[in-house]
């Protein structure tokens, strides 16, 4: 239960009453450097109470979230208290992990800022913890929870290269903490505790929430979202905020089948609506309405490339769900536990520019026709960091394959029968530095001689110039066979769901490759994909999905 309480009172009485404090900053150094910028760690230590902070908070200066460490004597209880955001402090407590903590006692000795100093050690986690303490000064304390029963912790060394020192020590009638902690506190369990401040260091976009995606004639949209093709497309705009240079981006989907038992594909992505007309027309209009394109095999693709005035949906994550997972868990073999979700999770940061503070619509796809279909969550979150592995800033929707309103009379991706395959023709209004083409593909025919499971090389060309020739494969399909109870399974011993196939495994998503185009010159341009793609036998067919954007820098 939560409670809400005002420190800010008994604070300044117990300081008032235990006036002899001291006040301790220490240094953090690596491999001998010092680490530079930092702010320092500061403790504030009396007979009767720590406080762990840093100089920056005791400035008011702090980036939320951040956090205090108080510690109670002489229980050595450890009051943890969480600053999420201004006006809001959530708090928790641990009265065993200090008395637990176990140590290794040396007859090494030192002195640091003029103070007699014992060292003694302990591990956790693999990690090798010095420890050197004084009791000089009467009193225990220190930079962190290690060593609060010893003494006054003077230095902490990790694994003999990640150093904390104390760096100078005085005595103080008065500090400020009573001015960080005027706030009203939530109390809360450890587990909470941790699980709020984790969630406050990032920005979460709650898309979905246990939503179903089925094929059925009785879906209907709502306030909210948005259902397409019988229900096997859920649509909802989404409004992003300003993502910094180097944020990183992740998309997680959590799937569960509610009553299909095949593996199906699956998709989430956005609708560009920068240009005059967009996926979703095709989905409000029927996919007819949608450019199409022809490669000359007698059939016409529509929504597929980009055209003038045509951007495709982009892909920011394909996912493929596992055999009934979860609906199916009944089947039960011996010494086997299925899973009960299939997480999936993407980085997708290199589309930053193209969601930086914009209004989208987000979709997601599942290709089934079961009325109970899948049950789906959809998040997409945004971490501060400094990170600079993705530093293109322009994001182009070239092509995207997959057969989105398969259940709205989108046709298979077959235009690889034919040697053209796929083209897009494409316009630079600028000069493309470093540029990317960010591919994603697998092949389809589930049977013997399909090109699931037929390996084929796939050859892509830029301005008629072969750039990348590959072969997309997945021979790790058997490591998910616990997410897969409804998998069949053959006489040899093996599982549908264990077979290896063109590039994805059911329960899995399918990572992108990153194709380096060098650097292109403003103008027109083409992008040729061309697969081997197998024949059809009777009334069995393979196809590819395949998607590409031009990520660069303009």
């Amino acid at each position: 239960m939560f409670q809400k309480i005002s420190l800010s009172f008994f604070i300044v009485l117990s300081l008032l009453s235990f006036s002899q404090t001291y006040e301790v900053q220490y240094i953090n150094s690596y491999n001998g450097k010092v680490i530079p910028n930092q702010s320092a760690t500061l403790v504030w230590a009396n007979e009767k109470e720590n406080f762990i902070l840093n100089t920056k908070i005791r400035e008011q200066k702090a980036e939320f979230p951040f956090e205090i460490t108080k510690i109670e004597k002489p229980s050595n209880t450890v009051i943890s208290y969480a600053f999420l955001k201004p006006d809001e402090i959530i708090s928790t407590s641990d009265a065993e992990s200090v008395n637990k903590q176990n140590f290794e006692f040396t007859n090494e000795t030192k002195k640091i800022l003029g103070y007699n100093c014992k060292k003694a050690v302990t591990k956790i986690n693999s990690n090798t913890i010095e420890i050197w303490y004084t009791t000089d000064l009467k009193i225990n304390g220190g930079p962190s929870v290690l060593g609060q029963s010893l003494g006054f912790v003077l230095e902490i060394e990790r694994n003999k290269n990640s150093l904390l020192s104390a760096s100078s020590i005085k005595k103080v009638k008065k500090t400020d903490i009573d001015k960080i902690l005027s706030s009203q506190v939530t109390s809360t369990d450890q587990l909470g505790y941790k699980d709020m401040l984790w969630k406050s260091r990032f920005t979460t976009l709650k898309v979905f929430e246990n939503e179903t995606i089925n094929f059925s004639g009785d879906s209907k949209s709502d306030g909210e979202v948005k259902r397409f093709a019988n229900g096997t497309i859920i649509l909802k705009k989404i409004k992003f905020p300003k993502i910094k240079e180097g944020d990183n981006i992740f998309v997680e989907l959590k799937q569960q089948s509610n009553g299909d038992a095949y593996d199906r594909t699956g998709t989430v992505f956005f609708i560009p609506q920068d240009k005059k007309e967009s996926f979703l027309d095709g989905l409000e209009n029927g996919v007819k309405t949608l450019p199409a394109y022809d490669n000359g095999n007698g059939k016409q693709y529509f929504g597929v490339t980009a055209t003038e005035n045509y951007n495709p949906a982009v892909e920011m994550m394909r996912f493929f769900t596992a055999f009934g997972i979860n609906k199916f868990n009944n089947l039960q073999i011996k010494d086997k536990t299925w899973q009960k979700t299939s997480p999936y999770r993407q980085d997708i940061t290199e589309l930053k520019s193209a969601l930086n503070d914009k209004e989208l619509w987000i979709g997601t796809f599942i290709g089934n026709y079961d009325k109970g279909g899948h049950k789906i969550s959809l998040e997409i979150t945004i971490h501060k960091s400094d990170q600079t592995i993705h530093k293109n800033n322009t994001v182009i929707p070239l092509f995207n394959t997959l057969n989105i309103m398969e259940m709205a009379g989108q046709d298979y991706s077959t235009m690889f029968s034919q040697d053209k395959g796929l083209m897009v023709e494409f316009t630079l209004t600028k000069d493309l530095k470093n540029a990317q083409l960010r591919y994603i593909t697998t092949g389809h025919g589930g049977w013997e001689n399909g090109d699931e499971f037929v390996p084929k090389t796939n050859t892509v060309l830029l301005d008629g110039n072969k750039v990348f020739s590959f072969i997309p494969w997945r021979s790790d399909c058997g490591s998910y066979r616990l997410y897969n109870p409804a998998s069949g399974n053959f006489g040899d011993g093996l599982s549908s769901s264990d077979l290896s196939r063109s590039n994805w495994c059911p329960g899995t998503i399918t990572n992108p490759d990153f194709i380096s185009l060098g650097d292109l010159k403003a103008g027109k341009h083409t992008i040729q994909v061309k697969i081997p793609q197998g024949p059809t036998e009777g009334n069995s067919f393979s196809s590819w999905n395949v998607s590409g954007v031009l990520l660069g820098n303009e």
